[in-house]
């Protein structure tokens, strides 16, 4: 499996993104897609989760501004980021696991990341 994550950047606070993960490799009919930042000095943190049922789940703190879909014909997830506030600024990371899971401890499968800054 490999994920190549792309679409990061620097913007403005209120500004939004849309980061793209491409995934290739294996593929199974079950699956968990994450997306996760790591801020420096900070603990790599869970942002968005989707499954293979369409379930997805969010970090609070990105409640209402982050959207995390999937384009399965072209086997990209996405991750849209509206209303960016600085705290957002990290390094964006991809990862892909067949079982569930919300901490970056459980999965198994990581792209190279991604840099978002917000000022």
């Amino acid at each position: 499996v490999q994920l190549v994550e792309s679409g990061g950047g620097s913007v403005q606070a209120g500004g939004s993104l849309r980061l793209s993960c491409a995934i290739s490799g294996r593929s199974n009919e079950n699956y968990f897609l994450g997306w996760f930042r790591q801020a420096p000095g900070k603990e790599r943190e869970g942002v968005a989760v989707l499954d293979s049922d369409g379930i997805t789940k969010y970090a609070d703190s990105v409640k209402g501004r982050f959207t995390v879909s999937k384009d399965s014909a072209k086997n990209i997830l996405y991750l849209q980021l509206n209303s960016l506030k600085t705290e957002d600024t990290a390094m964006y990371y991809c990862a892909k696991e067949r079982f569930p899971g919300w901490l970056a401890a459980e999965f198994g499968y990581w792209g190279l990341g991604t840099q978002v800054t917000v000022s």
